[in-house]
């Protein structure tokens, strides 16, 4: 199984980079999920966004896929954007690879699931009409 691997980056994510890393003759499904930039709120216009995250964040995303790989027995990476983002930009790019799509399927859930609840990586929202509210603090 490769080393699980995390990146906090302020460039754009490359998902086939993320899916080459850990496809392997053993796994025969590979399951990817991207968080992209959407253009709504709760109802409300959202026109960009601002994600900042703390000096720790990158180590404590590459815990959480070290943790989801050994639970899982999965081959696990993901990379999560920062910075200034328009709609339509990819912030989070979760990969799982496992023998079989039921197991990539559910460790991929549970991956995201552990990186928005425990990275710390916030997100400023700029609505349309020009107030902005921060997520996740």
């Amino acid at each position: 199984m490769p080393e699980p691997i995390g990146s906090v980056t302020t460039a754009p994510l490359d998902k086939t980079w993320l899916e080459t890393r850990i496809r392997s003759r053993k796994n025969g499904a590979v399951v990817t999920f991207e968080g992209i930039a959407r253009d709504h709120d709760h109802g409300e216009d959202v026109g960009s966004l601002d994600y900042e995250a703390h000096p720790d964040a990158e180590r404590v995303l590459i815990d959480v896929c070290a943790r989801i790989a050994q639970a899982t027995n999965c081959d696990v990476v993901a990379a999560h954007r920062i910075g200034h983002l328009e709609i339509g930009d990819v912030a989070l790019v979760a990969v799982v690879a496992a023998p079989h799509r039921a197991e990539a399927f559910a460790a991929c859930g549970k991956l995201v699931d552990a990186i928005k609840a425990e990275v710390p990586i916030w997100k400023h929202q700029h609505f349309t009409d020009g107030r902005s509210e921060w997520v996740g603090l």
